[in-house]
């Protein structure tokens, strides 16, 4: 039995690029960037790795659209090693992973008022934050006519 099945962590290094195969498909490549934080001589070391994404097709257009410079996101994929002659006559190969399956990282500053899309930056002052929480957009509430519902009717 073989496996050949990759599983990262990390964040984009740079946005990603989206092209086209002549059958149409879609084909997107990034890469992410991961972090190993070991001891070493009782000192806190840390190393960075930089690994190449491709995702083809539908998971290729949502990389596209969704990912940007910067956004964790978990990888699931297969390690593949490309070899080809550059039109120097030099020899180049390139480790890759391809994209089966991810999961994009948490979206920030949605939890934090300074943070949301719909508030001014944390680094403002006071009086200024509060009038941008002020400005956000109200949620609308269902009101439940209740005359409809009695409560003694319900059988639980």
């Amino acid at each position: 039995m073989n496996l050949n099945k990759v599983f990262l962590i990390g964040n984009l290094t740079r946005d990603p690029e989206t092209r086209a195969l002549p059958s149409g498909q879609s084909v997107t490549s990034f890469s992410i960037a991961t972090n190993r934080v070991y001891k070493k001589d009782g000192k806190q070391e840390k190393q960075t790795e930089f690994h190449n994404i491709v995702a083809f097709g539908r998971l290729a257009e949502i990389c596209s659209q969704y990912l940007t410079r910067g956004k964790m996101i978990l990888v699931e994929g297969r390690l593949v090693n490309r070899n080809w002659e550059a039109k120097d006559g030099t020899k180049k190969n390139r480790t890759e992973i391809i994209m089966e399956n991810m999961q994009m990282g948490p979206r920030t500053g949605y939890g934090d008022p300074g943070n949301s899309p719909a508030s001014p930056s944390a680094s403002q002052s006071g009086s200024d934050s509060q009038a941008g929480k002020a400005g956000k957009e109200e949620l609308e509430t269902i009101e439940y006519p209740s005359d409809e519902i009695n409560p003694d009717e319900i059988p639980f």
